[in-house]
């Protein structure tokens, strides 16, 4: 049997959380200041998108834009964050840190997931700027929780790495390892893209800017999220 069609939505507070819900979204992703792509939020924040719905909610451990981790302090304190969080009820997350190289930062995801002690997570779209994808997959094989690869096939989007994502989705289908975690498609996805996706087997979508009419200065609009809806369902 076919998995049901996961439609993600970012949502910065509790009015694009219920926004979302009413427009059929099946989870959320949580971030601050989308003018660095996406950093934690408040606990505040958290709290009162909580306690205002009762979607699957994924929270962002990003302390800053882009994607190092960044020193051993500044990993001390993005656990002692997600620890805070944790406290306050979060149990889904979103991570993803990369070295100079291009290669997964193992020991800051490490330090993250030894805080989230089995918690669902997210590896964000550092994916798309990694230096050998496939070797990434790989080597976070077996890290506790990671259950998605939020992904666009490139790190210039959907449109570009259409084939990347094609070529991934036969892969998990045939079982290899490092692509059990489902692919969430997003970053520069278009309705436009959705049928093709579809047909490669993807299920998962992830939208941000196309909820909004009115950019990233308005909120979620809860009947942009209803077409999309319909789009995914096929």
């Amino acid at each position: 049997m076919s998995r049901p069609v996961i439609l993600e939505v970012i949502a910065l507070d509790a009015a694009d959380a219920v926004a979302a819900r009413a427009g059929g979204a099946d989870r959320l992703e949580l971030v601050a200041d989308m003018a660095s792509d996406g950093l934690t939020p408040a606990v505040e924040t958290f709290s009162a998108v909580r306690d205002a719905v009762d979607l699957d909610l994924r929270v962002m451990l990003r302390a800053c834009d882009g994607f190092a981790a960044g020193d051993a302090e500044a990993v001390d304190a993005l656990c002692a964050t997600a620890s805070r969080l944790r406290s306050a009820g979060a149990s889904e997350f979103v991570l993803g840190f990369l070295t100079p190289d291009g290669g997964p930062d193992l020991a800051g995801v490490s330090a993250l997931t030894e805080v989230l002690d089995g918690c669902r997570w997210t590896f964000h779209r550092a994916l798309d700027r990694a230096a050998d994808r496939d070797m990434l997959r790989k080597q976070l094989t077996g890290f506790p929780g990671l259950d998605t690869y939020l992904t666009a096939g490139s790190a210039s989007g959907v449109a570009t790495g259409l084939d990347v994502l094609r070529a991934e989705a036969a892969r998990a289908a045939a079982g290899e390892q490092g692509y059990e975690p489902r692919i969430m498609v997003g970053g520069g996805l278009q309705s436009a893209h959705v049928p093709t996706l579809l047909a490669a087997g993807l299920d998962a979508f992830h939208i941000g800017g196309a909820a909004r009419p009115d950019g990233w200065s308005g909120p979620v609009d809860a009947a942009a999220v209803g077409s999309w809806r319909t789009l995914v369902d096929g």
